[in-house]
């Protein structure tokens, strides 16, 4: 499944969010980095949400 993410650049690095995902997100001081962390962070939110 694909999801919209929002990438926000600020001085201190590059933080991403998931708009369907409320409270996922993730951040990297590249925006590869970021992009890499973010689907990490997806799977994780996805595997918590089935834990519950």
């Amino acid at each position: 499944m694909n999801y919209e993410i929002a990438i926000h650049r600020t001085d201190e690095g590059i933080s991403v969010s998931v708009p369907a995902l409320p409270g996922c997100w993730s951040e990297g001081d590249t925006e590869e980095e970021a992009l890499a962390n973010i689907h990490d962070a997806i799977r994780e939110y996805l595997a918590a949400r089935e834990d519950a």
